[in-house]
């Protein structure tokens, strides 16, 4: 069984083909800039190297066709044909309180995800377009949409309601849903496979850090605790979010100052973060470089950054009595030594100590701290595609 993985961004999709059989993977793509110009479709194929395709990419749809004819080409393919793709699944960021797993696509599915789009207005709409494309160009194949949600279903209410009048709960669902759980969920079951630990012996808090980062409490398995909240836009600073800011900033930017609301979630979604204290650049490679060119502002960012994620990482070893391992993932988790050294720093008095030599590791499995350190830490590159796989392989059966 052939299982295609599809995940849509605003104005990228990555993609996998992962035989199940062994969950291996076939071949694994990026398209970059679709409906912005210098689009590309980047694909690699183990044995046949990296082959990339300079094309105007008008939207997703024409992107999903340059990914189909991509798959089945006779010189850097890997299907003959579109046959033996038996089925697509999709990352979908939000699915509300109505989807605690993973479901096949009914015109139902689509509808309830289209109702959380106030939930996650960045994610959801690109997700709804893939999903669309997909089904249009093949109409006969079963597709299954996974949540970024699901995982944190099983946080207690004293970790999920809001302290607002409880009336908003119970009416328009207002409470903590926590997101990357599909990343969260791979690298601790990872991390104690690693280990050689049953992951219900384990506390584990995993840090998810990219442009979008939250960290989750892991406790036997489970997520007791995250830091996104009823939108990706709570939590620790991220690239172009703010995460958790104090809620009155927004009625003073609106009553005070003349800002409308529209004015103010962008600028909280977009505009803020990393990219709004440096004033240089989302991309923390960036700020990083401009950071050690003398720019007060970018390494402020760096320093707020730093913080958070350290102090939330205290929160949570305090949430479950104690920590057992810290997992570092994604695309600054796994490859920023920098990061994973200063936002540990202090941390120390939790049992561990970090390995210089062993922390300049990137983009592979690796302890990074001492070999004597009772808590652990680790870098495990999350492999979000092969857990949307197994849940599509075992729903389309």
């Amino acid at each position: 069984m052939k299982t295609l993985v599809i995940n849509c961004g605003s104005s990228s999709l990555k993609y996998q083909l992962i035989d199940m059989s062994n969950e291996e993977s076939m071949v694994q793509g990026l398209v970059e800039r679709i409906g912005i110009e210098g689009s590309a479709l980047t694909q690699k194929t183990p044995g046949k190297g990296k082959h990339v395709i300079n094309t105007e990419i008008k939207d997703h749809k024409d992107a999903i066709k340059l990914v189909l004819e991509a798959l089945v080409n006779e010189e850097y393919g890997v299907i003959k044909s579109m046959d033996q793709i038996s089925a697509v699944g999709h990352r979908v960021v939000h699915g509300g309180e109505k989807y605690s797993e993973s479901v096949l696509i009914t015109d139902e599915v689509l509808n309830s995800i289209r109702d959380c789009i106030a939930l996650a207005p960045l994610h959801n709409p690109p997700n709804i377009i893939g999903i669309e494309s997909c089904r249009e160009l093949m109409p006969n194949i079963p597709m299954v949409a996974v949540f970024d949600t699901a995982f944190h279903q099983t946080m207690p209410k004293n970790a999920y309601i809001c302290p607002l009048p409880y009336e908003l709960y119970e009416k328009y669902g207002v409470r903590k849903y926590g997101f990357h759980g599909t990343s969260h969920k791979y690298v601790s079951n990872k991390v104690a496979e690693v280990m050689g630990k049953d992951i219900k012996d384990l506390k584990i808090v995993t840090c998810h850090l990219g442009n979008g980062c939250s960290l989750a409490a892991v406790k036997g398995g489970k997520s007791i605790d995250t830091s996104m909240g009823f939108t990706p836009l709570a939590g620790i600073m991220m690239g172009t979010r703010a995460g958790s800011i104090d809620p009155s900033v927004i009625s003073f930017l609106i009553e005070e100052k003349g800002y409308t609301i529209e004015q103010v979630d962008e600028m909280l979604n977009k505009k803020s973060g990393v990219l709004g204290v440096s004033g240089v650049s989302s991309d923390f490679r960036d700020v990083r470089a401009a950071a050690q060119e003398g720019n007060e502002r970018a390494q402020l960012a760096l320093d707020i950054f730093h913080y958070k994620i350290k102090t939330q990482i205290a929160a949570y070893a305090g949430a479950m009595g104690g920590i057992d391992v810290i997992v570092f993932t994604a695309g600054i988790g796994e490859n920023a030594a920098l990061v994973r050294s200063e936002s540990l720093k202090g941390l120390e008095f939790l049992g561990f100590n970090l390995d210089a030599k062993k922390n300049e590791i990137a983009g592979e499995i690796g302890e990074i701290s001492t070999d004597d350190s009772r808590v652990k830490v680790y870098v495990i590159p999350t492999n979000e595609e092969l857990m949307i796989a197994r849940d599509t392989a075992r729903l389309a059966q």
